[in-house]
């Protein structure tokens, strides 16, 4: 069996996949095959493996080639100087962790000049060894003193033998093996406060005496103590208990006879010194790996939650961006998102500047046609919706706020820049609003999703992973609601499956100098988009109005030839066969199947013909804060308030209640019953009604409760 059938056999143990279907998700990703181009249209050859599944095989073969190169690294260090015997390059070619990698090479890794290197330098190596077999017979210690070579007495010859048998125990990869186990199952965090920081350190509280079983340490508390000890506000211990590892050591390496104490006292000093610190760090490192992929995975499902918010749609929009000082600036756009007016109203000045506004906005209104007003919902947001509310505008304009989490950010980017040119910060945060609202996912994706405010602890976990994390959750987002390709910003197109930001912004350059495209097959002609590039990408892509109504759905034009078949075999054309449920209910499925077109990719076809280009997010829902309660100051407790959940964290769930200061609904009182994870419950975006336990004004602190029916109102 060669090593990639070895690692495909690995990885479908660990995520309970046949081989099969691991080892042909394997070859369609090394042919250069997105996750979702992969998961969506080559069901056949993956056996219907879906985004996670064949995401996880790539992380997987990613981890596993890692610990290749590393191997190959160090079986080419050791062979160059001669140290690669065929015991040992047998033991690392069946390494099957980095773990067990690492400790078959620490005897032989190029070290700084330690104390049991320095004893050897002294001849003290045969007096170890002799030792530590445990010979009583024939062993002198005094032939060892050497005054020369540093060794003055027998007690300096003997430290040093224990200094090198101390080394040998530490590096013994068996030893190292059942230790790391006992730290995995049996060790203790212990967190204590560094005292002359206690007092800047009060956040930390929590902490400043906790231990609890590091396994079974929630993510979110590892990382609050991690936070604390980079802040010098908390010192972490990770041990297990010293007598259960010491006696783990004893049983293996204490001899009888005379030199017993000595081995005992090598043991000891190994494992304080040496076996302790080192394992103690990998035990740290461990926990932080799977505390930085609990918090992750929270921020990509906020994360997905936020991207994939209900559209409003095609609606002429005014946004406001509202603020007290400078007033709030307002934009109009048209239906696609186009910004055609500006202004900039003060509603929260005096009587002569409210009339102002309020004849502004109706003027603006009629002018533009307006159909919905955004408002943002940061500082001054509940008093300009207030103000917005009562100018007795058509009824049929809707009027919400929107969260403006990350505007500021995008307003200063280089993409706002290039869009806008000629405004300034405060127009392209409107701007922005505006489009949350008529397409979040098409506007959130020109942020860093780091910026949008959905994670916990996102700025202390490995932001390499984070970056990943988060950009697969935007890829899975853009591709699974498809891609108008007329329409569509260069960064919204960077995120199509075979794409990327070159061909995005090819796509948008042929645009604006040829016009719409009438057709997939138009693709073809954008700089650089080569068939490759064209049958990763083309199944996302939609283009309404186009002469063959496909060209609209998520049907890939690989797939064109079958659906006409269907059509001509009914007698119809593919637009009647779009349009007639009759039809398509007379086409049976079996009559279609070939060797690369199996029931799975039919199914899809036959479903996406029902509804072509279906948009999967749920329809857009009116939301309105209780009215009167605009502040911390407004809130009375046990008073029930409607809220929309802004983020969701293993130990609970924040809402946005309308007083500019999110509460938390702990865990404990996200419902009637026992919840383990609050996802389980929340999300997102979700409406809720809260009911308000405590208000704390001074550490602006809210704690909200979701029990005796407070999720009942959910989006």
């Amino acid at each position: 069996m060669d090593q990639n059938q070895l690692y495909y056999k690995r990885i479908s143990t660990d995520l309970q996949i046949p081989a099969a279907q691991v080892a042909a998700t394997a070859q369609l990703l090394a042919e250069g095959g997105t996750v979702p181009f992969i998961s969506r249209y080559r069901k056949e050859a993956t056996g219907s493996l879906d985004e996670v599944q064949v995401a996880a095989i790539r992380d997987q073969l990613a981890v596993l080639a890692e610990l290749e190169k590393r191997r190959q690294a160090i079986m080419e260090s050791l062979a160059t100087r001669d140290l690669l015997t065929p015991e040992l390059q047998a033991g690392l070619q069946g390494a099957a962790e980095l773990a067990t990698l690492e400790d078959l090479y620490l005897p032989y890794r190029l070290k700084r000049k330690t104390r049991a290197l320095m004893a050897m330098e002294k001849g003290l190596e045969p007096l170890a060894r002799a030792i530590f077999a445990g010979r009583d017979q024939g062993v002198d210690v005094a032939a060892f003193i050497d005054p020369e070579k540093g060794v003055a007495t027998e007690d300096e010859a003997l430290a040093g033998a224990r200094d090198i048998m101390a080394e040998w125990i530490s590096e013994d990869a068996p030893t190292r093996a059942r230790l790391r186990r006992l730290f995995a199952e049996k060790a203790v965090i212990h967190s204590t406060v560094v005292k002359k920081n206690e007092e800047a350190g009060a956040k930390f509280r929590d902490y400043f005496d906790w231990r609890e079983e590091a396994r079974k340490a929630p993510g979110h508390r590892l990382l609050a103590m991690f936070r604390g000890e980079d802040e010098k506000v908390l010192r972490l211990a990770l041990r297990p208990d010293e007598e259960s590892a010491l006696a783990i050591l004893n049983r293996q390496y204490l001899p009888p006879g005379k030199f017993r104490e000595q081995v005992a006292l090598a043991v000891a000093d190994s494992y304080k010194r040496l076996l302790g610190p080192s394992l103690e760090n990998e035990l740290r490192a461990s926990l932080k790996e799977r505390a930085d992929r609990e918090a992750i995975q929270v921020f990509a499902d906020n994360l997905r939650q936020l991207l994939l918010a209900p559209p409003l749609g095609r609606k002429r929009v005014m946004a406001l961006d509202p603020g007290f000082r400078t007033g709030a600036k307002l934009v109009c756009l048209d239906s696609q998102g186009k910004l055609v007016d500006t202004a900039t109203i003060y509603p929260t000045h005096g009587a002569g500047q409210q009339q102002a506004a309020a004849k502004t906005v109706k003027e603006l209104c009629h002018r533009h046609q307006i159909e919905a007003i955004a408002i943002g919902n940061g500082t001054a947001g509940r008093e300009t919706e207030d103000f917005v509310r009562t100018l007795g505008l058509e009824p049929t304009i809707l009027i919400t706020l929107v969260n403006e989490s990350g505007a500021s950010i995008y307003s200063a980017s280089e993409v706002a820049r290039r869009e806008f040119p000629d405004h300034d910060l405060t127009v392209r945060g409107a701007v922005s609003i505006g489009r949350r609202l008529q397409d979040p996912l098409a506007e959130l994706v020109k942020l860093d999703p780091k910026s949008i405010g959905v994670g916990q602890y996102q700025h202390d976990v490995n932001q390499a992973e984070l970056k990943k994390g988060l950009e697969d959750v935007v890829v899975s987002c853009v591709n699974s609601v498809g891609v108008e390709v007329n329409s569509a910003s260069t960064e919204l197109l960077a995120y199509v499956s075979g794409l990327g930001p070159v061909l995005g912004a090819n796509i948008v350059a042929y645009r604006d100098e040829h016009g719409p495209f009438g057709g997939r097959k138009e693709l073809l002609k954008v700089p650089r988009l080569g068939t490759r590039a064209f049958e990763q990408c083309a199944g996302f892509l939609r283009i309404h109005d186009a002469d063959n109504p496909l060209d609209d759905s998520a049907v890939h034009p690989e797939r064109y030839a079958t659906v006409t078949q269907m059509a001509a075999d009914l007698g119809c054309t593919v637009r009647e066969l779009i349009s007639s449920q009759g039809l398509r209910e007379r086409i049976d499925l079996k009559r279609y199947v070939a060797e690369t077109r199996g029931l799975p990719t039919l199914q899809d076809i036959l479903a996406e013909l029902a509804k072509p280009g279906r948009d999967p997010r749920r329809e857009f829902t009116v939301f309105a804060f209780a009215a009167g309660v605009n502040s911390m100051d407004d809130l009375v407790v046990e008073m029930r308030l409607p809220g929309i959940v802004t983020n969701v964290t293993r130990f609970g769930a924040f809402v946005d209640i309308g007083v500019h200061q999110d509460g938390l609904v702990h865990i404990s009182q996200l419902a009637d019953r026992y919840v383990k994870d609050p996802a389980e419950v929340v999300n997102v975006g979700q409406q809720v009604m809260a009911r308000v336990l405590e208000v704390d004004k001074q550490r602006k602190r809210i704690s909200l409760s979701l029990r005796d029916g407070g999720l009942k109102r959910e989006s």
